[in-house]
Order: structure tokens, then C-alpha cells, then sequence
């Protein structure tokens, strides 16, 4: 059955529109004037509400199994619902095991079962030691890559050096994914307080550095 979500204010490419979201089986099959909707469709009218595409946050630290007290499921997919946020992808450290390997991937699928509020899928960990696992967790569904080339605050997620930066580089690139790094290879004094190292040099502006907030805060929803 087709249900069809009648707003003032629908956001598309084009700009912000009235009109209807024609939606049959969870899926958005046309935007269209509301005198286009169908007479059989089930008319759900959001009056001024705003219709949106969701949002999707490309790095987060979901650190469920292992560390939910940090941060789990439950508690990151209902602050992003709240937020406007459809899709999340999980970062591959802080979690035990981390996302290194397809076992330890699906230890964190089954301990996101049943605790989602919105979608999420999983970065896959490139570390010192796993090279051969690297297209097995981009057949399992990983949506890319993350490696340190320096010490990432947590034991069990290796920092990699260069050759075993070489050695996984392969079948990176094999798997097609993008792949993500927070690099350390420049000269201490080339960095000043403040500064952030980027992949074409020194960035003058600090980045992913969000402004402080109480501790142990969390959003209420």
C-alpha cells in the first residue's frame, strides 16, 4: 500500500517545495504535486513540518561490545534519530574486539541487533597484523578503511608503519573503498599548538575538534 506525506516544506536539489513523498514498502518512489497523489494512497499530512533527506555521520565511535558504557548502540542511535540522522558509520577501534577482522565483525553486528534506532554500517580496521584480513572484511560489508600511523590512544588497535602500510595497501586498493588515515609521519617541529596534521601538510585550523561540553553529557531524547 502507498502511503504519500503531504508537506509545505519538502527539501530537494531544486530547493525547498510543497508537494507529497510517494513512499510504498519503506521506499521514496517520486515527489510529486499533492493533486498527483494517488486516490488509493494513505495521506499522512506533515503540515509545515520540513521533509528532509537523512543525514549520515561518516565518524562516529559506536563502542559496543566491549566498552557500551562509553558509548553504545542504544544510546549513539537515538541521540542521531533525535539529531536528524538516518545512517552512521562506526569507527573500527575502541570497541573489543575492534573491527579487524569478519569474526570481530560479527560480533558487533550481532550486539547491534535489536538496539538500532537508525542505519549504521562499519569502517573495517587496516592494523599492524592483519593484512590477510583485509578483503575477507570488505566481502562481509565494511564500507572502507582506517589505519594510524601513529599510537591511537588504544592498545588493541595497532598503529601501522610504512612497510606495513605497503603490505596492506593492495588490497585496499583491490577492495575499491576508501581509505582513511591519521598520519604522523612529519617532523615534530613542523607542529605548533593548535595545528592539525593533514595529508597535504599542516592545517592552520584545528579540525573534528567539537567545543566542550559537561562530562558525561548525553543528549536527551
Amino acid at each position: 500500500m502507498a502511503h504519500a506525506f503531504l508537506s509545505k516544506r519538502i527539501v530537494t536539489p531544486q530547493g525547498t517545495q510543497p508537494g507529497a513523498l510517494l513512499v510504498e514498502d519503506g521506499t521514496i518512489h517520486a515527489v510529486c504535486r499533492q493533486a498527483e497523489v494517488p486516490t488509493d494512497a494513505i495521506v499522512h499530512d506533515c503540515g509545515n513540518d520540513a521533509l528532509l533527506p537523512g543525514l549520515v555521520d561518516t565518524h562516529v565511535h559506536i563502542n559496543q561490545p566491549g566498552r557500551t558504557e562509553w558509548e553504545g548502540f542504544r544510546t549513539a542511535t537515538r541521540a542521531a534519530a533525535a539529531g536528524g540522522y538516518t545512517t552512521l558509520i562506526d569507527m573500527p577501534l575502541n570497541c573489543l574486539p575492534e573491527t579487524t577482522t569478519v569474526a570481530a565483525l560479527e560480533q558487533k553486528r550481532e550486539a547491534a541487533n535489536g538496539e538500532c534506532f537508525v542505519d549504521w554500517a562499519p569502517w573495517g580496521g587496516a592494523v599492524a597484523n592483519n593484512q590477510q584480513h583485509i578483503l575477507p572484511l570488505a566481502q562481509a560489508g565494511v564500507r572502507g578503511f582506517k589505519c594510524f600511523l601513529i599510537y591511537p590512544g588504544c592498545d588493541g588497535f595497532t598503529m601501522i608503519d610504512q612497510q606495513q602500510l605497503e603490505a596492506a595497501l593492495p588490497s585496499i586498493a583491490q577492495s575499491g573503498l576508501p581509505f582513511l588515515y591519521t598520519p604522523s609521519w612529519l617532523p615534530r617541529s613542523t607542529l605548533r599548538p593548535n595545528h592539525c596534521a593533514t595529508r597535504t601538510g599542516v592545517n592552520t585550523k584545528p579540525i573534528s575538534h567539537p567545543a566542550p561540553t559537561k562530562p558525561n553529557s548525553r543528549p536527551s531524547v
